[in-house]
Formats: structure tokens, sequence, C-alpha cells
């Protein structure tokens, strides 16, 4: 099994290397959620809910309080949306902004956010960068990109930054692959906020 995650994280890495390129399509099997090649689309929404896929046990390590797991089950009844990172990224740097405020503008709609911060050379320069840049909601310390098993044990052509929308049941209402701004990001979480939801 390490020799799998290993072999996947070399794969992942080397297509990595090439940061915010054209994104590949992405579709629900069988109930759990694959990406898939290539559409060409950087947007990709899944409705109705019924077409949606979950992803897996993503878990691992927090940035900011290492010796503490995150779960995407803490969060459990909540619209969750995933954003891999990483400081070393220039677009990662500046969605940084948009990502907190639309956190901050959604929150109490029961919807969380969680950072995946992925390829970092150094735990205290990503530590630096949440701390620089007002980060409210919790990140997970990934170098090795081992959480993104759960999505399905592929990656979009490993496109940083990416970000996923979950609905309240984690299942992928929407994926982007490319630098978001709250035009882009706000309206989808509070549709799918409002979806199954307890205020409804």
């Amino acid at each position: 099994m390490k020799k799998a995650v290993a072999a996947l994280a070399v794969l992942l890495f080397g297509a990595a290397a090439a940061a915010c390129a054209t994104g590949k399509d992405a579709v629900a099997q069988g109930g759990t959620f694959q990406f898939v090649s290539p559409g060409g689309k950087t947007e990709i929404f899944y409705d109705p809910p019924a077409s949606r896929g979950t992803v897996g046990d993503l878990r691992g390590p927090s940035l900011t309080e290492p010796r503490k797991v995150l779960s995407l089950h803490d969060f459990d009844g909540k619209v969750v949306v995933l954003n891999l990172w990483g400081q070393w990224c220039g677009p990662c740097r500046g969605e940084v902004g948009y990502l907190e405020s639309v956190y901050q503008h959604t929150k109490d709609s029961g919807v969380a956010f969680l950072g995946i911060d992925v390829r970092e050379t150094s735990p205290d320069k990503a530590r630096d960068f949440v701390l620089d840049n007002h980060v409210s909601y919790p990140s997970v310390y990934d170098p090795a990109m081992r959480s993104l098993v759960a999505l399905g044990g592929r990656f979009p052509t490993s496109v940083i930054p990416t970000t996923l929308v979950l609905d309240r049941k984690h299942r992928v209402a929407a994926v982007f692959l490319r630098a978001v701004t709250v035009t882009d990001l706000e309206p989808v979480v509070k549709r799918v906020a409002a979806e199954d939801s307890p205020h409804a």
C-alpha cells in the first residue's frame, strides 16, 4: 500500500510541474467521484444532485497544528469547499483573499472551507503564508499529495489551484480547475448551501 501511494505521489508530482495548466474534465462514476481526461473545461458542475459522486476519506495533519488530524468527517452535514494550494503558486497567492472573503460570507449558512497544502518544501513558509493572508479556515499539510487519493486516485492535470465544492452529503457539486474570484465561487457555494438547508 505504501508503495502504491508513493508511486501515485510521484506521478502526481510529475504531472503538477506545470502549475495552472489547462484543466481536464471530471465525472462521477458508480457513485464515486473521479477525474478523467480531457474535456478542456476549467469549470465543471454536477446537477441534479443525484448525479454527483462522493469523495473518499480525506484526512491529514493540520498545517498550523501538526499534532491534530483534520478530516472531511469533521464537517459532516456542511457544504465543504476544498481548495488545493501552495504558497509557491502565484495564482494561489492571487485567489487567497477571495477564498477568505467567500468563507466569511457563507460560514453562517453551514459552509466550511478546508485547504489542502501540496508540494511544499517548508511548512514554515506555508504557515507564514496563512498568517500573512489572515486565512481563518484550516488546511491539511500534504506535501506529498497523499490526500488526493481520496479524490478518486486521479488529479486533473494536477492544476494548482483547484477548488471543489462539496454538498452537505460531501458529493462533488462543482470543480474549478483554475484560480477563482468571489464572483466565480460565492454564487455556487450559496446555491449548493441552499440545497437541503436545515433553514430552508
